[in-house]
């Protein structure tokens, strides 16, 4: 009787070891489509990834030259208020000068002429050196004309003469001298001018 069992027992044995190996091979088969569905997930993913870090890439580079063109804006507009303000109080007083270059005028007449009293001719020399001297630390120059070639930015010819001995207009006589402020012409000098004589035909 036992040894009945036995033999039953062996017999069991060498039918179920088919039984494992196909099991076995139902685990492979599981274990291989999960790492395939891992697989597939994970590409998926990075696929996603790199679309993401495109589409970033790109609105990156966007908002960059955004910024980089308000920048230059911000720039530029600072520049120019800088330019503006500058030039603003370089030429605020630019009207108000010219209203005093009358008393001036009147100075240098006072000045040209020949009647007694040096004790108002000292007095009028210092009121005089005293105006140019404000006027010189508010920017204001006068134009030279002694000796200058003639220019029509800067002189304006009252009076032409004309002459053999000149080539090219020649400033012989300054009538009402003229200022600049800084590099701005505020009233140009009024001179007599030599002219090129002209050649008979």
């Amino acid at each position: 009787m036992t040894k009945k069992i036995k033999i039953e027992s062996a017999g069991n044995k060498k039918k179920e070891q088919p039984a494992t190996k196909k099991e076995n091979s139902k685990d492979k088969e599981i274990k291989y489509k999960a790492l395939k569905d891992k697989l597939k997930t994970c590409e998926a993913e990075i696929k996603f990834f790199k679309k993401e870090h495109k589409e970033l890439k790109g609105e990156n580079k966007e908002l960059k030259g955004k910024y980089l063109r308000k920048a230059a804006e911000m720039e530029n507009l600072r520049k120019r208020v800088t330019r503006e303000k500058t030039e603003f109080y370089q030429y605020a007083l630019a009207e108000f000068i010219k209203e005093l270059f009358v008393v001036l005028d009147n100075f240098e007449r006072a000045l040209e002429s020949n009647e007694d009293g040096k004790n108002l001719r000292q007095g009028i020399e210092m009121i005089y050196k005293q105006y140019t001297d404000l006027l010189m630390k508010q920017g204001i120059k006068a134009i030279e004309t002694r000796e200058k070639k003639f220019d029509p930015y800067l002189h304006h010819a009252f009076i032409t003469e004309e002459s053999e001995n000149v080539d090219e207009p020649q400033i012989i006589e300054e009538l009402q001298r003229g200022y600049t402020l800084y590099d701005r012409l505020l009233r140009p000098a009024l001179v007599k001018v030599l002219i090129p004589k002209k050649k008979d035909n």
